[in-house]
């Protein structure tokens, strides 16, 4: 059998390589072998796909098994984001969500991905015992078969997001919205008009290949939307990533914001608008800019591994005005603790309505916190060479980078370093999925910045 390892959120492989319908019905057995010898098989599942190939037909099949172990299926009608589809966890008290996605990766892969009860990521607890009962499988004949409903959690997100988020504020708005062919693209669009903003519409309709691109909305894959905004004076550009739970960016000049950029304005703007949470969740791996914030605005910082499960399980601890990590995921307060892209996207449309153009306030920003500067490189080492750097940083740290000292090293996931100056560091993680190594950078000065940087190209002998 192919080797099915699940990553940071749930298992994805190559069309026809590893992702199989064979190997799908293990992985989905395994779920609901989970589901049900935890005893919530009563409660049904949610299952949902985005716009990529086979989609559809996989959670076909996955709603067949699920009703063969007796569980009644949500079964949606047609491509959904993931974020939507926890919602319709949370809206019908649901064991979860199985959700056929790959999210940003490349056209050739799919994934699955289940959403638990309380509408978030998996946590590792709940991995490992999927992964028990895929390794161990187990059959089971009920008494009655489930039965399938045909459900469209849309308009259940949509009447808790207007619940939510004073939407009607954005009115008269000109934005360009930029859903990448993704899962995205029926909702976000429509949202926005119904509340009266103009809305140009681009790479809307449902293609697999994702326009022969990444549905990735970052600078590098997002040239469309900064061109259209600059074509029609937009104030706004919106985007938004395969399954629409990641965000992307561009002001009315065209500029694009990174995600450690937009999450300290959104901080800013939520701490504002709402005083009654004394929280703030991010990844090890983004910006310290939040810290120095948090400190001055009376917030507690907790810092989690690099994924948004950890992100979504701290903030189910409760007190969380804003959760997010650098590569493009959020939450707030008051919405479930799944990573979503629609609501980042209309939160920073009401933060421009109400605090004007985003380079003035991220300005204003620096001016008062100082500046900072981040920046992720992935260097390409050899899979059999990764694992030996990361054992030498591990037992080896460096006591000095780029010719400061290292004063106190983190190793909640991979090996950070902070360094003398109380405004630089050096994470180095692995990539799960990739020959790379991820090397995250920070420093309020540039010359530093790329010090620091080189330091870990020469480091890892690489160019």
């Amino acid at each position: 059998m192919t080797k099915i390892k699940f990553g940071t959120d749930g298992w994805r492989g190559i069309l026809a390589d590893d992702f199989t319908f064979d190997n799908v019905e293990k992985v989905v057995k395994a779920i609901l072998a989970h589901v049900h010898f935890k005893g919530m098989g009563d409660k049904g599942l949610v299952v949902g796909y985005d716009t990529r190939f086979l989609g559809e037909k996989f959670a076909q099949l996955a709603t067949k098994l699920a009703n063969s172990w007796g569980i009644n299926v949500y079964l949606t009608d047609k491509p959904t984001p993931t974020p939507v589809i926890a919602y319709g966890v949370k809206e019908k008290g649901a064991a979860g969500a199985i959700m056929f996605t790959a999210s940003h990766n490349p056209p050739e892969y799919n994934g699955i991905k289940f959403i638990p009860h309380y509408a978030g990521p998996a946590t590792l607890e709940i991995t490992k015992d999927i992964e028990k009962h895929l390794h161990n499988p187990q059959d089971y004949t009920p008494q009655v078969e489930g039965q399938t409903t045909i459900y469209n959690p849309w308009l259940d997100y949509k009447r808790h997001l207007t619940s939510l988020l004073d939407l009607a504020k954005l009115k008269g708005l000109k934005v360009v919205v930029d859903p990448m062919h993704g899962a995205g693209a029926e909702y976000l669009p429509s949202l926005l008009e119904e509340v009266g903003c103009e809305v140009i519409k681009i790479n809307t309709n449902k293609d697999p290949y994702f326009g022969g691109s990444l549905p990735e909305p970052n600078l590098e894959h997002l040239e469309g939307l900064v061109n259209k905004v600059k074509e029609h004076n937009a104030q706004l550009g919106l985007a938004l990533d395969g399954d629409a739970d990641r965000f992307g960016i561009v002001d009315h000049e065209g500029n694009y914001y990174v995600p450690n950029q937009l999450i300290p304005l959104l901080f800013q703007y939520l701490a504002e608008e709402d005083s009654t949470q004394n929280r703030v969740i991010r990844t090890v791996a983004t910006t310290h800019l939040i810290d120095k914030m948090a400190a001055k605005l009376g917030y507690e910082v907790t810092e989690t591994p690099v994924g948004f499960k950890y992100v979504g399980e701290a903030m189910e601890q409760g007190g969380v005005l804003i959760g997010g990590e650098e590569s493009g995921g959020a939450s707030i307060h008051g919405h479930i603790p799944e990573k979503d892209g629609i609501l980042v996207d209309c939160l920073v449309a009401l933060m421009v309505v109400k605090k004007g153009p985003l380079k003035e306030q991220w300005h204003g920003l620096l001016d008062e916190y100082g500046n900072f500067i981040s920046k992720r490189l992935d260097l390409r080492v050899p899979e059999e060479k990764k694992e030996s750097i990361l054992n030498n940083l591990r037992e080896n740290t460096p006591t000095e980078v780029a010719g400061l000292k290292v004063v106190s090293v983190n190793r909640i996931d991979g090996t950070k370093m902070l360094l003398e100056d109380n405004s630089s560091w050096v994470l180095f993680r692995p990539s799960g999925t990739e020959p790379l190594l991820r090397v995250y950078i920070e420093s309020n000065c540039q010359e530093t910045f790329d010090k620091i940087a080189q330091w870990a190209k020469d480091y890892l002998d690489v160019e």
